[in-house]
């Protein structure tokens, strides 16, 4: 699926070299095969100030191909004179068979890989007519799928790997200017992990203002159900409307991703996101991303489970469009994920021994941020803030967590120094006095430092009374 090899599991970005061992993924946990969701009737309406410019509900009887009128078949082993293998390793023949690709007569899309008696694996990856879906002027594109992943796990998901994802229109015909041109990971899984990575490539490759070929990337696990055993609904917020400009990603509603214009130089940002986009579905088998899981295809790999994909919509917005689904409301006396930021800048994801599991944020360092909307805390003030932190800091490197409200440059209303704890995930909880806060609020964590090393990790906070 890459229009190159991914010679490194995608996780955290760092700026410069790192400083610290990332976690490996637990194996995934053997599931139960459990009923999905119904399809959709339909795509839900747009948001007051969206307006819908395209739209697939994948209704039609079953057995059929796609509308090709929305959508055209990527087939064999890679574009015509573009990388081997689509530049990922991958396997499979993609074909335009509706053994491979067809409706299910209950209005979804199915994406299904075969293998035959040889050991040949087939599959399918559809991919948009229209080359154009950018946001306006001071605007906001959004591109959401209402999917579920293969529901495969353990040794029989080892090669799996779905993608709901978007290359930039110059790649389209040229096929040799990637990843200059952009391509935005909406939902990338592999190995039925219950797991899903966002990503943004650019720049050069390898290595470059946007580490390729692991990219901008950060990942998550599904919500309430596992990405395998239900429906979710992946989606992509491209927002012309803020300075610097912000692409952010998000899974039910929940934003565990972001890139902003400010982590490149202005010629990257302009080359990848300068013009429109198309969108692609597949589900490829083998490659570079599952083997950096360490897995690949095997006697043990099972064929015949699709993507099932009930909508694909884009929706397009002037500045004033009211994102959707509305953000905030969050209470400020449960625990905030420090990964589900609205938005950031220089801030990391990656996964945590903390107890509970799940992520934290990390790479924090001089200058960073990540900003947390509508954190409610009525009408009792609240005096207290405290936060989960891990830091690997070298000896005498420091620095403030701190807590401002509605603006990143307002006064902090509370802060707490932070050095070394033990290891970037020796973790401690540590409060501060905060200045009394009622109402709602954005909050934003700021973190400075004398120095220019990252000195904490953050897994959650709140606050109070």
């Amino acid at each position: 699926m890459r229009t190159t090899l991914r010679a490194t599991a995608p996780g955290t970005a760092r700026r410069g070299p790192l400083r610290r061992t990332l976690l490996a993924l637990v194996s995934a946990l053997s599931l139960a095969a459990a009923g999905a969701s119904a399809a959709q009737a339909t795509a839900p309406p747009p948001p007051t100030g969206w307006t819908q410019v395209f739209v697939d509900d994948f209704n039609g009887a079953a057995g059929t191909g796609v509308n090709t009128s929305n959508w055209q078949y990527a087939t064999g082993t890679g574009y015509p004179g573009g990388p081997a293998n689509w530049g990922t390793g991958e396997v499979e023949t993609m074909t335009n068979s509706t053994n491979n690709v067809s409706l299910d007569g209950n209005g979804n899309l199915r994406i299904t890989p075969r293998r035959d008696a040889s050991g040949n694996w087939t599959s399918g990856r559809i991919e948009t007519n229209r080359t154009d879906f950018e946001p306006p002027a001071g605007g906001k594109l959004r591109v959401e799928a209402r999917l579920q992943m293969p529901n495969v796990t353990g040794t029989a998901a080892e090669g799996y790997w779905p993608a709901f994802w978007m290359l930039g229109a110059p790649y389209r015909g040229n096929y040799q200017n990637w990843p200059a041109v952009g391509e935005l990971d909406i939902m990338e899984n592999v190995q039925g992990l219950n797991r899903v990575w966002a990503t943004m490539h650019c720049g050069t490759n390898p290595g470059g203002p946007c580490n390729e070929t692991t990219g901008l990337a950060g990942n998550t696990t599904c919500p309430n159900t596992t990405c395998q055993s239900g429906f979710h609904t992946y989606s992509m917020e491209w927002d012309r409307s803020v300075s610097p400009e912000a692409i952010r990603f998000y899974v039910d509603g929940t934003n565990f991703h972001t890139v902003t214009a400010n982590q490149v130089d202005a010629t990257t940002w302009a080359n990848a996101t300068d013009h429109g986009f198309f969108i692609i579905l597949n589900v490829a088998m083998g490659g570079a991303f599952p083997a950096a899981f360490g897995g690949g295809l095997d006697n043990d790999t099972q064929p015949g489970h699709p993507m099932v994909v009930d909508y694909v919509q884009v929706l397009s917005a002037s500045g004033s469009g009211t994102t959707p689904p509305p953000s905030g409301n969050r209470d400020a006396y449960s625990a905030i994920q420090a990964e589900s930021y609205d938005s950031q800048s220089g801030v990391s994801t990656e996964s945590t021994s903390d107890s509970g599991g799940g992520q934290n944020i990390g790479a924090l360092a001089n200058g960073d941020w990540a900003l947390y909307r509508g954190v409610t805390f009525g009408s009792t003030t609240a005096t207290q803030f405290q936060a989960r932190v891990a830091s690997g800091a070298p000896s005498g490197v420091s620095g403030l967590v701190e807590v401002r409200l509605d603006s990143r440059t307002s006064t902090p209303i509370g802060s707490f120094a932070v050095g070394n704890t033990g290891g970037w995930q020796s973790w401690r909880t540590i409060p501060a006095n905060i200045s009394g806060v009622t109402g709602t609020h954005d909050v934003y964590l700021t973190f400075t430092s004398g120095q220019s090393q990252e000195f904490v990790n953050v897994n959650w906070f709140n606050f109070g009374r």
